[in-house]
């Protein structure tokens, strides 16, 4: 019997793999537990456009976050701070606090986890942030640390 699984079985198969399984393993055990259901033409179909769904609902993220990606490249960030006579900051800027700056100058939320920092900016200047955007898209943000009054 042909079942389209519903989770992943361990020695089975992946979710919406589509198995040919004995008809008692699928009527005792897949069926019920609600591993599985019959590979009926309904049920491909259904299968089929959900794929189809969600492959169209990636490549519409896909796009946008290109968009973003793009819209951050051209995008300088400007945090004022207070820093000492020598240009060391007390304290320092961290991803969380670009990622503020972003959303209330900008409107463009980002989470503070997608900002790469290696270490804390901890002096006046200009520094070049990594963002991924979306798992293959990142870009550079410039960040502009200046002296506050």
């Amino acid at each position: 019997m042909k079942v389209i699984l519903k989770q992943d079985v361990k020695g089975l198969g992946k979710k919406e793999d589509i198995v040919d399984v004995s008809d008692g393993y699928a009527r005792n055990f897949l069926l019920p537990k609600g591993f599985a259901v019959e590979a009926t033409q309904t049920n491909l179909n259904i299968m089929k456009t959900k794929k189809e769904a969600e492959k169209t609902k990636k490549e519409r993220e896909y796009k946008a976050a290109k968009a973003l990606a793009e819209k951050l490249k051209n995008t300088a960030v400007i945090i004022k701070a207070k820093a000492g006579e020598n240009g060391k900051l007390f304290g320092s800027i961290t991803s969380k606090d670009i990622s503020e700056k972003l959303k209330s100058d900008f409107n463009i939320d980002i989470d503070k986890k997608k900002i790469n920092l290696e270490e804390p900016i901890r002096s006046l200047g200009v520094s070049e942030v990594e963002v991924k955007v979306y798992p293959e898209i990142s870009t550079t943000l410039t960040v502009k640390i200046e002296q506050e009054q």
